[in-house]
């Protein structure tokens, strides 16, 4: 990792192309020296659009300038994307020119400009900038509103502008930040919490963030690194640097700080131009102290395998099964409600003990012929670890004609050197099999400051080095292997509050840890924040023949099979499709489903049995036209093995073809006679869903209310195309649900095809209820952080379209919620003896929630190992005023209603159809299901 080094794709990269687009002119040749500007065009002093309307008035109202005058009378925005040239461009669009502060006004090149500028050592000074022979007066510092050097005991001119420039930023940062949202319910018995997170305490006002412009243009990044180093007793020995924004933990003397370095490769001059941007104040730091605290990982000799950072020294074995896991730690600085804070959590990677090597024999060993193509499909893909240098590489192509035997010229000297030479030479590692073939690592190019794609150097890797990492799909499969594995990842919450511990005291007890904070001003607490959250009510799950109580662990499947569900669709007309060696176990499985169903309120006729010669796709699709008929309510087809290929056919031609309900039941789960009535029970009870049925139902006392439940899915089989997954309840009890779906481009996940859907869902409505809904409230799942404010924007303004079809006047209240659930939040219960899991209805709507959203955690799930993990709802839109204890315990309700399990989900129901129906189409139809059956939940 170089240092100072920003990821890819953040806030600092779009930082620093808008900084770089506004230092270029359309027509602009690359010959030119990048960054020198003519007199027509003023140096780039970003800002955002607030600050260009604050320009636009501040223009129009505010005399000339007059010369000599003071540069803080004019207004100079935040880093936002946009210089003082755009301001400039679009009052002159509007007809009125506007005068740029005068220390903005473009020099002549080469003259020198009014900062302090500095050599670094053994650099020429520049003709300009030589000083006057001896005895004669040193020339007067250009400084803005000041003819000379300041006298001893006054303050410099350039320090106090600074002063008031940083006073304008600080404000300008202050009015830019969005007000604090806070909305916290009342309802519910109060509980005592703790959470994974650790407050932050700034002693430092902020970060200056300041913008380094290299005349000439530097084109490496290690370059300007070094040119920038060399400067260290100018900016100091701690800084972040992406090769153009920097940030420092102190204030230079002068807003712009000019040094000079000579480039080594010629021996040219390099102006080093340092202008302060903006004073970030701590709670927009976010970015600055992430990466500290990556630094920090690297003192603690953690080792960064994918997102986060983990412990090679102390690995868990599963000998077993050629596994271990690495313990290692989430953290994260975010500004939430209660402020600044570090968010700590236990992370465990597994890994495999196999190397490429052993993997390539296998398949050698297994498949002779076709050995090249397997190991392919296998690896081209695929992580691996070298534990030489504990780093990470993806492996993208092998390359059959090349072994460790052949040479490559080495960077350093140019002489040529084999792969076991150089490895042994780098590494001691000693290669065994000089005859196997050689893996292939394509770097990311990366872009030059001019935005043209940089070539990166291929990596060839050794497969006897490498090492698998990650589970196939074989061994996540295998209930034994996943057992031995959540041994050691499963961690209680108790356990997780010891494993921060730890964190904390290695942070503490490592000096040069330590000393990476105390540079910027940092420090945390030793304990974890207290929460005080909130447990709802227990909800009343109603059934036709009276209701039970949810009970504190909200599991209900007792009852679900014993009481008479609320909408029994008979069975009368049904098939069986089987195979002759499981015709045994069919015929146990349809006499149970005789006598269950009955004691669920569903009355079932004897099937019409197919008993078919083999087992093959064809087979059973052929069986399936031949007997499928409008009269046929549900098909039940018998697989003797699992096979993704069969069940993908059998499921497109049952929801697309021949559209009809179908079950696919695989023959050894009723074959286990123990085991028999409790499967029994539970394939009733979803095939009556798949009728239309209705199992249980809880008391929504809003009226004409529909919930929407959206996610989205993408299908990796057709260039990860993706499929929104739409479901929306008809009914006031939000007991039955109208289905649809739409296709999208290839990685898109907001969703162009909403209109369609939600215009299709009011009118299922309608026709259902004979009203139109006046409450409309949307689960979306599957958005990251960085798409809440597109989703409150763009599908927000297609919902209300959608309204405007049904008339002027209607015009529904809508809130649309966004559901995340791959968060890294954790909630405790505190008891007398130690952390516990909280118990399902807990809800935190305070300190750690966002700062700017209206947002909060519910727990909804109750967990007997491991830690719970609660489920963040962010509220991006809500016209609808409805107070947080409503939509709280709304949310909470619409978790108990997933016909598929009887307790609650971590999700809404909705959006947990929404799930099931986008991955059925996305991994197996990969076609539209027909409209025959989207007023049931076929899906399931």
């Amino acid at each position: 990792m170089a240092t100072g080094g920003f990821g890819r794709g953040g806030r600092g990269a779009a930082l620093l192309q808008a900084l770089k687009d506004g230092t270029r002119k359309p027509g602009d040749q690359d010959e030119k020296p990048v960054g020198v500007q003519q007199a027509t065009q003023p140096p780039p002093i970003a800002m955002g659009r607030g600050d260009i309307l604050r320009g636009l008035v501040a223009a129009r109202s505010a005399p000339p300038p007059t010369p000599g005058g003071a540069p803080d009378q004019a207004p100079i925005g935040l880093a936002r994307g946009r210089g003082l040239a755009a301001m400039q461009a679009l009052l002159q669009g509007r007809g009125r020119s506007m005068p740029l502060p005068q220390q903005a006004q473009q020099l002549p090149v080469g003259q020198a400009s009014p900062q302090q500028t500095r050599q670094s050592p053994g650099a020429q000074a520049s003709p300009q900038k030589q000083h006057p022979p001896a005895g004669q007066p040193s020339p007067p510092r250009a400084g803005p509103g000041s003819a000379g050097q300041p006298s001893p005991g006054q303050p410099s001119p350039g320090h106090s502008s600074t002063q008031q420039l940083e006073g304008r930023f600080a404000r300008m940062a202050t009015e830019d930040r969005r007000p604090t949202v806070s909305n916290v319910g009342k309802d519910g018995k109060a509980v005592a919490l703790s959470g994974n997170y650790i407050r932050i305490r700034c002693a430092n006002p902020g970060v200056y963030q300041y913008h380094v412009d290299y005349r000439p243009m530097v084109d490496s990044k290690n370059m300007r690194f070094k040119m920038l180093n060399e400067h260290r007793d100018v900016i100091g020995q701690v800084k972040a640097f992406d090769g153009s924004i920097l940030y420092l933990p102190i204030r230079l003397p002068d807003q712009e700080t000019v040094v000079i370095s000579k480039r080594i490769t010629d021996g040219v001059d390099i102006t080093l131009t340092i202008r302060l941007t903006r004073v970030v104040p701590p709670e927009s730091c976010l970015m600055v102290y992430n990466i500290i605290f990556r630094r920090i990982m690297y003192i603690l000799q953690m080792v960064q395998v994918g997102r986060y950072f983990y412990n090679p020294k102390t690995p868990s074995a599963v000998p077993q099964h050629k596994l271990e896991v690495w313990p290692g730690y989430i953290t994260s600085v975010c500004e939430n409600e209660g402020g600044l804070m570090l968010l700590a959590d236990a992370s465990h990677r597994v890994l495999r003990t196999q190397t490429v090597l052993e993997l390539m024999q296998q398949i050698v060993q297994r498949n002779s012929s076709g050995f090249q193509d397997e190991c392919v499909k296998k690896l081209v893909g695929t992580v691996v670890l070298t534990r030489y240098n504990n780093k990470t590489y993806r492996i993208d192509d092998i390359i059959w004609d090349k072994s460790p035997a052949h040479s490559f010229p080495c960077k350093n000297t140019g002489e040529s050197i084999t792969f076991q030479e150089y490895y042994k030479k780098a590494y001691n590692k000693n290669i065994q099999d000089d005859q196997q073939p050689l893996l292939l690592h394509r770097q990311k190019k990366k872009r030059t400051p001019q935005g043209m794609e940089q070539q990166c150097e291929n990596i060839c890797l050794i497969p006897e080095l490498c090492y698998m990492t990650g589970l196939t799909d074989e061994l996540r499969s295998d209930f034994r292997v996943m057992k031995d594995i959540a041994t050691h990842t499963r961690v209680s919450p108790a356990q997780r509050k010891l494993t921060m511990g730890k964190f904390v005291n290695s942070v503490n007890s490592s000096p040069e840890a330590s000393q990476e904070l105390a540079n910027w001003g940092l420090s945390f607490d030793n304990d974890t924040i207290d929460i005080e959250g909130r447990q709802v009510q227990e909800e009343k799950i109603i059934f036709r023949d009276g209701h039970v109580m949810a009970g504190p662990q909200a599991d209900w499947g007792r009852d679900a099979t014993r009481k008479t569900v609320i909408t029994a669709v008979d069975l009368k007309n049904w098939i069986v499709l089987y195979t002759k060696r499981d015709s045994a176990a069919v015929q146990e499985y349809i006499s149970m489903m005789l006598k269950c169903c009955p004691q669920m309120g569903i009355q079932c006729n004897n099937p019409t049995r197919y008993e078919l010669r083999d087992d093959r796709t064809e087979t059973y699709i052929k069986s399936l036209r031949d007997n499928i008929n409008p009269t046929v309510q549900m098909v039940v087809i018998i697989f003797p093995t699992s096979r993704d290929d069969r069940y993908s056919a059998v499921k497109k031609l049952c929801c697309v073809e021949c559209p009809v309900p179908s079950q696919v039941i695989i023959a050894k789960t009723i074959k286990d006679q123990k085991k028999l009535r409790s499967v029994t029970q539970k394939v009733g009870l979803q095939i009556n869903v798949k009728l239309g049925g209705e199992l249980w139902a809880l008391s929504i006392p809003m009226s004409n209310l529909m919930v929407v439940g959206i996610d989205v899915y993408h299908d990796a089989t057709r260039g990860k195309r993706s499929i929104a997954g739409f479901v929306s309840s008809t009914n006031k009890e939000c007991t039955r649900w109208y289905s649809r779906v739409c296709f999208q481009l290839p990685g898109q996940e907001l969703i162009d095809g909403l209109k369609i859907c939600m215009t299709s869902a009011i009118r299922k409505y309608h026709e259902v209820n004979h009203t139109f809904p006046e409450k409309v409230v949307v689960f979306r799942d599957g958005v990251g952080d960085g798409q809440l404010s597109i989703v409150g924007g763009h599908e927000v303004e297609q919902l209300k379209q959608c309204f405007r079809q049904f008339g002027d006047n209607y015009n529904p209240t809508m809130t649309v919620v966004v559901v995340q659930k791959r968060i890294n939040a954790r909630i405790f219960l505190k008891t007398n003896r130690d952390l516990e899991n909280p118990p399902p209805g807990t809800v935190v709507d305070h300190t750690i929630t966002r700062r700017e959203w209206y947002d909060f955690y519910l727990v909804s799930q109750h967990v007997r190992q491991g830690t719970v993990s609660p489920t963040h709802y962010i509220v991006v839109h809500d016209s609808s005023n409805m107070r947080p204890d409503h939509l709280q315990r709304l949310s909470y309700k619409m978790t108990h209603l997933y016909y598929n399990w009887p307790g609650t989900v971590r999700v809404p129901a909705p959006c947990q159809y929404a799930h099931k129906l986008a991955y059925l189409v996305g991994q197996n139809i990969h076609k539209e299901p027909s409209t025959e059956l989207s007023d049931r939940l076929f899906f399931l």
